[in-house]
């Protein structure tokens, strides 16, 4: 029935609204309320007055919620511990007809808990006047309790006639996130018109350094500080520093920049508390708009509503090349733009703008035998292309189970590791997007110019769902800059869902930790059979190994060793002798767990009590975590080793050539000294500089068997083999 966005302001994402404007000056008495044409509804959020207490302090955390036929259609932000909140947030609303009123609901948000209503109001469409500004004072009421006091709201807002929208010239940006357990939705129409258009017109580099006298609140004088960062509809949640009123956090992540003007970023500080809800420290906002570009700004924040200060780090650059374009026009197709692109990724250009390791164009073509998500029997399918925090997205085609998209997209590479997922949703107008099938597709597995069908994937990557999808990618890229940005920390993808408890997941964590530990255990019996003589050859084999080794031990045979076995295991490899099998056994633990999602899904309503078991829930999924990391740390391992990725196979024997070459020649005093002046002189010589550990960001390139299991292709039907294209390999 209608579409929503949000205009440009300091909270929220720009809608870009391309349509004409009527601006004949009719009252709304005058226009039919059947009038099939759409309306444009502008809304400012002004403030709240007086409004209920919901919270043991006497105090709420006000957001409103504006509904149009019982569809969400925009969510402010939330004014933390507030009777009086002031918002002056933006939406742009377009409406197919003006029965249905506007509903505003207010709720006071409880961290885990269901939120408290705190009154509700409704706007007669039909009663505003076209094309002029209107400021309304809404009354909030309880249906239950009619004569309770709760407050009122006062809203701006103007109604504007639009001539008739042409949905193929159109993209339906959607974007979900989880709060509570529940997805909200979010919908972003944008221009196409433009072949070439850049969606994003740059990059906000920012680095949370430090906090400085932050608020104690904990009983020990102390507390657990986490920061969150949010620009539109980008958000970043920190890590959270221990018992501490002064943390080093030393972060380091990337919003896209819409605005022409900046923006503003959000930042609010938080303790966290086990088992109860999070507390307030204080909030502070960064005005982007005050900051000249390609400067790096360093800010010290005062925290508003609490104490202390938080010291960032700040860049604003431009946007590097991310477009979406017709099948007509391609980058790599025209000599000229091809030729561009090879000299700026050449090995000769090694050093010139280390974060830009390659480039990546999608084409995505078609899809066919799509999944009927309609009672109709049909689809509305539309096409999502993330690249880590870069989302791009195809126009919808309407009631079509073999669409043809037909689109280009290019994205700039910054990890050669990264995944590129392409996900298919059904556009539902009433509700938040149906899934229908997903593939995720390491950047180094695949093969250019190669048209293929790829076989849909469920929501976990662990088996097909109906309908495969046509693409065709082509990646380009310095092979010297992609290894040297292995040793620096991965990007942390911010709108990835939260981790829940699961009893399958937790179990399929203890089994994946258990048989790493079990090759630990099996390699101490074996050695302790070898002391216990159980078979005399293979212990004399072994005595005399040892004495060997021993006496003419140096240390550069340490990196020597690590070579020889990854050495052995590739000729194994390209010998046909392949000892790596499928991990049978983690691919049923993952579908053991699609089917308990599934279940959760349908039951979650039931079940909404089991998310107020805070402390237990929590320590569940701590431990649950910890069983994922110290399993997929064991299995990376595994697996540079038995070259499930080439490329990093490759790279940990140059790397273990040159340790085994610099122990040879170089005394280990030396080696040592060096290293020590290094550690104690790089505050020194870079004091915000990001702490990291190069080995542990080389591992984190490697996946893990459930990664593995994921990032597997499917078998496409016969039926559906696609007419393969080849093109000269440009990588």
């Amino acid at each position: 029935m209608l579409d929503s966005c949000k205009l440009k302001s300091a909270c929220n994402l720009p809608f870009i609204c391309n349509k004409k404007i009527n601006t004949a000056g009719t009252s709304n008495a005058e226009v039919p309320l059947a009038d099939p044409g759409m309306y444009q509804l502008d809304i400012t959020l002004r403030r709240g007055q007086s409004l209920a207490a919901r919270d043991r302090g006497g105090t709420s955390d006000p957001y409103v919620k504006f509904k149009i036929g019982r569809k969400e259609v925009f969510r402010s932000k939330i004014i933390h511990k507030n009777l009086n909140p002031v918002w002056e947030e933006k939406a742009c609303i377009l409406v197919d007809h003006l029965r249905e009123p506007l509903y505003i609901k207010v709720f006071d948000y409880d961290f885990g808990l269901q939120d408290d209503f705190m009154g509700s109001a409704f706007l007669d469409l039909a009663q505003l006047e076209l094309n002029r500004p209107t400021d309304v004072t809404l009354t909030l009421k309880d249906p239950h309790y009619p004569d309770h006091d709760l407050g009122i709201i006062l809203l701006s807002v103007i109604l504007t006639p639009k001539e008739g929208e042409s949905r193929d010239v159109t993209m339906l940006m959607r974007k979900s996130w989880k709060r509570s357990s529940k997805f909200q939705t979010q919908s972003l129409r944008l221009s196409d018109l433009h072949r070439k258009s850049h969606l994003w017109r740059g990059i906000v580099s920012i680095t949370l350094i430090e906090g400085r006298d932050l608020k104690a609140m904990d009983s020990n004088g102390l507390s657990d500080p986490y920061v969150k960062f949010r620009l539109g509809h980008q958000k970043y949640k920190s890590k959270i520093m221990p018992k501490t009123l002064n943390p080093q956090w030393r972060e380091q992540f990337d919003f896209h920049l819409y605005e022409e003007r900046g923006g503003i970023i959000d930042i609010t500080a938080w303790d966290k508390d086990a088992g109860k809800r999070d507390d307030f420290i204080g909030r502070c906002q960064v005005d982007l708009s005050a900051l000249s570009r390609e400067q790096t700004h360093k800010l010290e924040l005062q925290l508003e509503e609490g104490e202390g200060h938080l010291v960032l780090l700040v860049t604003l650059t431009a946007s590097a090349t991310v477009s979406i374009s017709d099948l007509s026009v391609n980058s790599l197709e025209d000599q000229k733009e091809r030729e561009e692109i090879l000299k700026r990724y050449s090995p000769l250009r090694i050093f010139h703008n280390l974060k830009d390791v390659g480039f990546l164009q999608v084409k995505v073509i078609r899809a066919e035998g799509l999944m009927a998500a309609d009672v109709t029997g049909k689809s509305d399918p539309f096409c999502v292309v993330e690249l880590n925090n870069d989302r791009l997205l195809t126009h919808t085609v309407y009631k079509n189970l073999n669409p043809e998209w037909n689109k280009v997209f290019t994205f700039n590479i910054k990890d050669i590791h990264s995944v590129l997922e392409v996900t298919v949703y059904d556009e539902d107008r009433d509700r938040s997007a149906d899934f229908l099938g997903k593939v995720a597709i390491p950047l180094l597995s695949i093969q250019n110019g190669e048209q293929k069908a790829y076989v849909l994937k469920n929501k976990q990557l662990t088996g097909p769902t109906k309908g495969v999808i046509y693409l065709e990618i082509d990646v380009i890229f310095n092979a010297v800059k992609a290894s040297l940005r292995t040793l620096i920390p991965k990007e942390q993808k911010y709108i990835e869902e939260e981790n829940r408890l699961s009893k399958q997941l937790l179990l399929r964590n203890f089994i994946r930790m258990k048989r790493c530990v079990m090759v630990l255990v099996n390699a101490a019996y074996y050695v302790n059979s070898c002391f216990d003589w159980d078979s005399p050859p293979r212990s004399l084999a072994a005595f005399v190994l040892f004495l060997f080794v021993v006496w003419n031990f140096e240390l550069y045979m340490i990196p020597l060793v690590l070579l020889l076995l990854l050495t052995w295991n590739y000729f194994l490899i390209i010998s046909g002798k392949d000892n790596r099998q499928r991990d049978t056994v983690v691919e049923d633990m993952l579908e053991d767990e699609e089917e308990e999602d599934d279940k959760d899904d349908k039951d979650s309503e039931k079940k909404g009590f089991i998310n107020k078991i805070y402390a237990i829930q929590e320590v569940c999924v701590s431990v649950q975590n910890i069983l994922d990391e110290v399993a997929s740390f064991g299995e990376r391992i595994k697996n540079t080793f038995n070259w499930t990725v080439p490329f990093l196979s490759w790279l940990a024997i140059v790397a273990l050539c040159v340790f085994t070459v610099i122990l040879y020649c170089i005394p280990l005093r030396y080696i040592v000294l060096v290293w020590g002046i290094n550690k104690f002189t790089k505050k020194l010589r870079s004091p915000y500089a990001i702490d990291n550990n190069e080995l542990l960001d080389f591992l984190s390139r490697v996946p893990s068997d459930v990664q593995v299991v994921q990032y597997q292709e499917l078998k496409p039907d016969p039926s559906h083999s696609p007419y393969k294209r080849k093109k000269n390999n440009l990588g």
